[in-house]
């Protein structure tokens, strides 16, 4: 799928979120106001915070999908990581309002009414946000957007907090025991807290640009598939990921008699490998040249200007390649 498709497709899951999250929050309104629940009151304060998180996540999909200009280089797609910390912190601060509340219940026991009516719609907004849950993380994956991924994964949790609530309103409905409602609250809130809190680590990492074991692992295990044997050198490989864009730069040691055409088809059918993992990914080579005190790294066996023989075999693997590379491959012209 290219990038405009994939941008459209993406736009289209966050107005559906949108949309299922007003209606849901419309439900929980109706339940809140037959039952008088401070765990539904928790549950529908959650859904104000979703709402607002859906909307920006909307914007921030927009955004991102803006080409780079002067004053973005790179493009717009790191609005992605802070629409998702933002995300975080309404969560945390409808946590807030939610253990007020609930405490409130707690002191008064104001007991919740009309439970059946209220159950089985509170069944209903459960499923449906279960299934939206799923469907956003699976857009998100497939679009490599992680605003997508951690909105779906914020509906999961709505969905495990209303079948929270369910739970509760079925044991006071059971029991009789109506302390059963505000703990249920409570309990509720932490949980809110814990997914607020992990959406901000994982916003902090992206602005941090922390890189990903697995996106590393793959980056560096296509390059050693790769590799030529007059590739005297590869080091310095980084990688910043954007939206669902990704950026690859690395050195790369070639004979010093090397045409730039020779180099420019090797960066090309790296880049080209390399965009079969990754579908929207930009990569650039720093080319260096060999000196003579690099023979004896250099396993190129058809080399005709060659000398001095062989006498290192560095080890290629992951921290190889990301690292700083021996002084003898460093100081170039010397």
């Amino acid at each position: 799928m290219d990038k405009k498709n994939t941008d459209l497709e993406k736009k289209r899951t966050a107005i559906l979120s949108v949309i299922v999250g007003v209606i849901l929050f419309g439900a929980k309104l109706i339940v809140l106001f037959l039952t008088g629940s401070a765990a539904v009151y928790s549950d529908a304060a959650e859904s104000v915070v979703h709402i607002a998180a859906t909307l920006m996540v909307l914007y921030s999909i927009h955004l991102a999908a803006k080409p780079p200009d002067k004053s973005h280089l790179y493009g717009h797609g790191n609005i992605e990581y802070f629409s998702a910390g933002i995300e975080g912190m309404l969560i945390i601060v409808a946590a807030v309002a939610i253990l007020y509340e609930a405490i409130s219940h707690l002191i008064y026991l104001s007991p919740p009414e009309n439970l059946g009516s209220g159950m089985i719609i509170v069944i209903f907004i459960a499923l449906t946000n279960f299934i939206l849950g799923f469907y956003l993380i699976r857009k998100g994956k497939a679009t490599n957007s992680l605003i997508l991924e951690a909105n779906g994964k914020h509906i999961l949790t709505d969905s495990a907090t209303t079948a929270g609530v369910f739970l509760g309103l079925l044991l006071v409905k059971v029991t009789g025991v109506t302390v059963i409602d505000p703990i249920v609250a409570i309990v509720v809130a932490l949980n809110i807290v814990y997914t607020g809190t992990n959406l901000i680590k994982r916003s902090i990492s992206g602005l941090m640009l922390e890189a990903n074991p697995n996106t590393l692992k793959k980056i560096t295990g296509k390059i050693l598939e790769l590799r030529k044997d007059f590739w005297i050198d590869v080091h310095q490989l980084r990688y910043r990921e954007s939206a669902n864009q990704i950026f690859i730069d690395f050195h790369l040691i070639l004979p010093y008699y090397f045409s730039i055409k020779e180099a420019h088809d090797i960066e090309a059918n790296i880049a080209h490998e390399l965009k079969r993992i990754f579908n929207n990914c930009e990569v650039r080579i720093h080319h260096d040249y060999c000196t003579s005190k690099m023979c004896k790294y250099c396993s190129f066996n058809d080399c005709k200007l060659r000398d001095n023989p062989r006498t290192i075999n560095l080890k290629w693997d992951m921290d190889k390649l990301i690292s700083e590379p021996p002084n003898d491959l460093r100081n170039y012209g010397e």
